[in-house]
Order: C-alpha cells, then sequence, then structure tokens
C-alpha cells in the first residue's frame, strides 16, 4: 500500500470521526441549563399550572393566545390574569396579590423567565403544530399537573426529527397529516 493510500483511507477518515465525536462531546457538556430537561427557572411570582389548567380548566390558548396565529404561544399580559382574578380572590399571599396589581397599577409587564428556549438558529413555529391538530402536551408534557412548570421535553433535533418522520402518535386519530418537513431549512434559517 503507498503511503498516501493508507493517509487517504485511514488517517483521513479517522480524523473526521473524531472532529465529529469532539462535537458531539462539546455540544452534549457545555449546553445551557435552559435546554436541560427538568429546567425550572425561578418566575416572579408562584404560578400554578395545576391549579390554572388542572383544577380550573383553563385552556391553554385562553392565556397563550396567539399559539394558533403566530409564530410564539406568547406569555399572557397581566390584564389577562386580571380578567379572571378581578372577580376571584388571588392566593391568600399578600405578596402574590401585591406583585400583579403593582404591575397592573403601572403597567409594567411580568417578567417571566422561559422554561422552553430553542436556540437562535432553529426556527418553530406553535401556529403550525397547533392548526395540525398537536397537542400542547405533546412538548410541553402534563402541565395541567405541574404546581412549577418544568421543562418536560428534550427539543434537540432527534426529538423533532421522531415525530416530524412518524406524526401518528403525537396527531388526532382522523389527522390527514402522514409527514412532517424533515428538510434543513425548514427549522433552520
Amino acid at each position: 500500500m503507498h503511503p498516501r493510500d493508507r493517509f487517504l483511507y485511514i488517517v483521513v477518515p479517522l480524523g473526521v470521526l473524531a472532529v465529529f465525536t469532539t462535537m458531539l462531546i462539546v455540544g452534549r457538556t457545555v449546553e445551557p441549563a435552559r435546554y436541560a430537561i427538568g429546567y425550572a427557572p425561578q418566575q416572579p411570582i408562584p404560578f400554578s399550572h395545576q391549579v390554572h389548567a388542572g383544577a380550573n380548566r383553563i385552556p391553554c390558548q385562553y392565556c397563550h393566545t396567539n399559539a394558533d396565529r403566530s409564530r410564539d404561544a406568547t406569555i399572557p399580559a397581566v390584564q389577562t390574569c386580571m380578567n379572571c382574578h378581578t372577580y376571584i380572590a388571588m392566593a391568600d399571599s399578600n405578596i402574590i396579590k401585591n406583585a400583579v396589581v403593582a404591575r397592573l397599577q403601572t403597567d409594567a409587564p411580568m417578567k417571566w423567565k422561559r422554561v422552553y428556549h430553542l436556540p437562535d438558529h432553529v426556527f418553530f413555529d406553535h401556529r403550525s403544530h397547533v392548526n395540525s391538530g398537536v397537542q400542547c402536551e405533546t412538548c410541553h408534557g402534563n402541565v395541567k399537573n405541574m404546581v412549577v412548570l418544568t421543562r418536560t421535553m428534550d427539543l434537540r433535533m432527534g426529538a423533532c426529527l421522531e415525530c416530524h418522520r412518524n406524526p401518528a402518535p403525537y396527531l388526532p386519530p382522523d389527522s390527514p397529516i402522514k409527514k412532517g418537513p424533515t428538510d434543513c431549512t425548514d427549522c433552520h434559517r
């Protein structure tokens, strides 16, 4: 075997494999906490989805109004909370009541921390998923049983591709959708 052949057939593929393996290991180990399953940042007030979506059966889209017509589901404005809490007493904690009322009076937004956050190079559109019949619980977990909203899904590309390649388990039985888009440019823009 010529020395050049050994280089082309052995050294180059091993080098490519080493670089690829290093990229995977580094990508997994330096991933920010906000991308990990179990991420639950401290919020400005203790908000319980278990009380709102669970016990009181408030639909997701009552608060997250843009989920079916926008890329983002949006975090509700304080006024959305007051649609009910003008008539319903807030939790026993005066701290919560004072925080909400103070923001309402000053028209200041509540500074919620995102639980589900994707890297900047990933494009995700709630509208296409909601309007296709994908239930919120598919990606966000059993929110109606969560006192503290916690990230339950691995949002790495593999999880998305798994659903796009075989969406049947995640859609209503009568859905005409057989496959989601899998071209790189559908999600990476």
